[in-house]
């Protein structure tokens, strides 16, 4: 019986257990810190055998498979040792993906990834095809697979679920933009972070699709040095295309396999031209599954959008409050910035992942009348706008920085909590920080 080590015990490790021990594998979960009770029970339920708080190397090395977290880094010396010993160590999509034989839409990229694979999903449910979301958003990959028989999987995958795959092939990429994130975990090194991007199409077939963002840069240049056999598929609200997505006359224009779908744009759910990108790979998959114009456009006109992510929380004294807690790095601020149209009260900061705060500044310049730094460490945020606000403010908990905006905000403002950063100083997740920003607008 072939031996599976799983490397942490979060949602996609616990996945992970459950199909290997299905699959006839014996299973060994270790997690270096505490494991959640909810995860401990489940693990109890299935008989499998785990540890808490340690990484028993001798339990560990005699591995046939390792499946590690996205959250351990490959530089780890026990990662290191079981390269060193020739154990595979792969990532959970990689081996959920061994177990079915369901058509895959993958969806990556620094920013909109998780809207374009809500939108994605809510296309196909709609219209009542047998698919299950997964990766990077509710469940893990691994443990659907395990539970479930979808013809269909719609997955948000992370460059760290990426650089663990070998074989994994979706019939149907998307790269929604690449724009530096991450950088900690890429050596700062931004091609490297390209690369691990670009492993979403590696295994890609000729008649498989690959559909991206034109007016990113950073893909286009990628795609001269990554090579994809798969057939392209552009989106772009810059130029007119021959094939994929653009813009004209205030409609959005989708031509796949000769055929044309038009959507006026005033009658899309989501607001924001990054919206729009989101709108038209979500919509370019859904045509190559065969999902009818009409179905789309309705599914397009009432879908809800994503919590965290440009969410309209309550409207206080003619002050409209706004959680953009999702957005953890410089580039989804920017989109968020860029949507305001009120003169905005930003409350920014938290764990900074290598930032460079230079592209907000015109946009601060324009539209944010105060900053409030919400974290433990705000000195890089304090240099870079500290000389172009008239009000700046630095709060070290949620309803103290709401109970600043209040005070500072004025009739017509809007409030915005799109932090750039990661949440871990303060907050569990951003989850939890937007939750947080929630509940004190409400205590009020």
């Amino acid at each position: 019986m072939d031996r599976l080590v799983v490397l942490g015990a979060g949602e996609s490790g616990i996945g992970t257990a459950i199909l290997g021990k299905q699959k006839g594998y014996e299973v060994f979960v270790s997690d270096l810190g505490k494991i959640q009770t909810k995860y401990r029970n489940v693990l109890e339920h299935f008989g499998i055998d785990w540890e808490e708080e340690k990484h028993t190397e001798a339990a560990i090395l005699n591995a046939d498979l390792v499946m590690k977290s996205p959250g351990i880094p490959d530089t780890v010396p026990l990662v290191v040792k079981l390269r060193t010993k020739d154990v595979p160590v792969i990532s959970e999509i990689e081996f959920a993906a061994r177990y079915t034989d369901a058509k895959i839409i993958g969806i990556t990229g620094s920013n909109g990834k998780t809207t374009t694979t809500m939108l994605t999903y809510h296309i196909l449910k709609e219209y009542g095809l047998n698919v299950g979301m997964a990766g990077n958003i509710g469940d893990s990959f691994a443990r659907m697979v395990a539970e479930h028989n979808y013809e269909y999987y719609v997955l948000e995958i992370s460059s760290f679920q990426l650089d663990g795959i070998v074989n994994f092939r979706p019939e149907i990429a998307i790269i929604t933009n690449i724009t530096p994130d991450h950088l900690d975990r890429y050596n700062y090194r931004f091609e490297n972070y390209v690369a691990s991007k670009f492993r979403i199409a590696k295994n890609q077939h000729k008649e498989d699709h690959f559909i991206y963002d034109l007016d990113n840069e950073t893909i286009v240049k990628g795609l001269s040095e990554h090579p994809i056999k798969s057939r392209l598929l552009p989106f772009s609200i810059q130029k007119t295309l021959e094939e994929g997505a653009y813009m004209k006359n205030n409609e959005i224009q989708i031509r796949t396999q000769n055929n044309l779908i038009t959507m006026k744009t005033n009658t899309l759910a989501l607001e924001g031209k990054h919206n729009l990108k989101n709108t038209m790979a979500a919509t370019m998959a859904a045509k190559l599954v065969g999902i009818r114009k009409e179905a789309i456009r309705e599914s397009i006109a009432n879908f809800q959008g994503v919590p965290h992510r440009l969410e309209k929380v309550l409207k206080i004294h003619h002050v409209q409050y706004i959680n953009d807690s999702k957005a953890t790095n410089v580039n989804a601020t920017y989109f968020a910035l860029d949507s305001m149209s009120a003169p905005t009260v930003w409350i920014v900061g938290g764990v900074d992942k290598g930032n460079d705060y230079k592209a907000l500044m015109p946009l601060v310049r324009e539209k944010v009348k105060a900053i409030i730094c919400l974290g433990m460490d705000n000195a890089k945020i304090k240099d870079a706008f500290g000389n172009v606000v008239d009000l700046m403010v630095e709060t070290f908990a949620m309803e103290e920085a709401v109970k600043v905006a209040y005070k500072i905000a004025e009739r017509g403002d809007a409030v915005l909590l799109s932090p750039a950063c990661a949440s871990f100083d303060l907050f569990k997740n951003y989850e939890d920080r937007g939750d947080q920003f929630k509940e004190a607008i409400k205590n009020l």
